[in-house]
């Protein structure tokens, strides 16, 4: 059975740009590989950490949303596992109700990042 997923992972802030936007496509690629359909992709960028990991205080937060078997989260999370990059994850499973406010707040990201219709200028007589 085919359910939405939601996973968050945070990498080490040792990375460079080019090695995150790595890590991100390999994990798009695992997903894709399994079958499985990536619905939208969220990078947060570098963000304080609520308590040390590794002793590291900062980290780079990336979300992807997909579809994929249930049994993929297993080999997802284990992949994570080996991952030196990788310092925390979690991957939940999104209820309708999930799906829906994630679709509301991917449409409101749109809207704010499209620039505004004008307004038409009514001309003076």
């Amino acid at each position: 059975m085919v359910n939405q997923y939601e996973t968050v992972f945070i990498a080490t802030p040792v990375l460079s740009d080019t090695q995150m936007k790595e890590a991100v496509a390999k994990y798009v690629k695992l997903i894709e590989d399994n079958g499985g359909e990536v619905v939208y992709q969220e990078d947060w960028g570098l963000r304080q950490l609520a308590y040390p990991i590794q002793h590291k205080t900062t980290g780079f937060y990336y979300l992807i949303e997909f579809k994929a078997n249930s049994q993929f989260v297993a080999t997802l999370e284990t992949q994570y596992h080996r991952d030196e990059r990788i310092i925390r994850f979690l991957t939940v499973a999104l209820d309708k109700d999930a799906v829906a406010y994630a679709e509301k707040r991917r449409a409101g990201k749109a809207a704010k990042a499209a620039p505004a219709p004008e307004a038409p200028v009514a001309e003076a007589e």
